[in-house]
């Protein structure tokens, strides 16, 4: 129960900074991306911020012994880029992109109620659920 409250806490604390930052503004990741254009630098300066806090934390969580609320670390162990992840980090920058949203944002400007955020978010869900039914045929075969 302590985790999933901790969850909870950390997860409303994201989407409050998402909320302040104004990165749950589609036209704020569109002006970001439209350099030749009315470009607004913002949302690089809040990516700056959060890899400058991941890179610190990233190195210090293996001098830890053990998490504080779990049995151990889930730290990525694969290195390598196969043709998975580069069709995956297409198809993410193409949403992100077009849509102006990446999951976390979507997911939390779904309680405004927005059209445009539900059907984002549907097709996010979607795309997902039919990813995990294609990946659990491939397993299977």
């Amino acid at each position: 129960m302590k985790s999933i409250l901790l969850s909870l806490a950390v997860g409303i604390v994201f989407g409050v900074g998402l909320l302040l930052s104004g990165m749950t503004q589609p036209a704020k990741v569109v002006n970001f991306l439209d350099v030749l254009g009315d470009w607004d630098p913002s949302l690089g300066f809040v990516m700056g911020g959060a890899i400058a806090v991941h890179f610190l934390a990233y190195r210090l969580v293996p001098r830890l012994a053990k998490p504080a609320w779990a049995e151990r670390w889930a730290l990525p162990t694969r290195r390598d880029i196969d043709i998975r992840l580069l069709v995956g980090a297409v198809l993410f920058g193409a949403g992100w992109g077009l849509g102006g949203y990446c999951p976390g944002p979507a997911l939390t400007s779904v309680v405004a109620g927005a059209s445009s955020t539900l059907i984002f978010t549907g097709s996010m869900l979607a795309g997902m659920w039919g990813f995990s039914v294609w990946e659990a045929a491939r397993v299977a075969r």
